[in-house]
């Protein structure tokens, strides 16, 4: 039976310098599953919780590889991936028990939208390759006064 595909209508492609430790980082750590992988490529596509990205190892010998400048770590230097979960509290755990080391501890923000707020209850961490994932759950809307 074919395993259906769902795309969405963005999807970031990491480079990074490990397919291996990038995998074991977004797969046992993070939860993210494989879709589908291209083993020889050093690529694999991504999906957690609807979330969807792509991981690429860098590779001198490939003609697909686009590399703008010199890549040096952290990578993603200036963008942080906003990463919603459902259970951003269990999710934070898991990250502390796996013992990767986290850039921003759990917190609840509230940011200013017009005469609103919305709220975040977020967590950053980094990927082996520098890449800041920050994971939310939603806390909602409050008006401010």
């Amino acid at each position: 039976m074919e395993k259906k595909f769902y795309s969405t209508a963005m999807t970031p492609e990491l480079m990074c310098t490990s397919i291996q430790e990038s995998l074991k980082f977004y797969l046992d750590v993070i939860g993210f599953k494989i879709q589908y992988q291209r083993i020889d490529d050093g690529f694999a596509m991504l999906e957690r919780q609807g979330v969807r990205l792509m991981l690429d190892e860098i590779s001198q010998d490939s003609k697909r590889t686009w590399i703008t400048a010199p890549l040096e770590k952290p990578f993603g230097r200036g963008v942080n991936l906003q990463i919603q979960t459902s259970d951003v509290i269990a999710l934070y755990k898991d990250v502390k028990d796996s013992g990767v080391d986290i850039f921003l501890e759990l917190e609840e923000k509230w940011y200013r939208r017009d005469m609103d707020s919305v709220g975040n209850k977020q967590f950053i961490v980094l990927d082996p390759d520098g890449y800041m994932l920050r994971f939310y759950e939603d806390l909602g809307v409050k008006c401010v006064k």
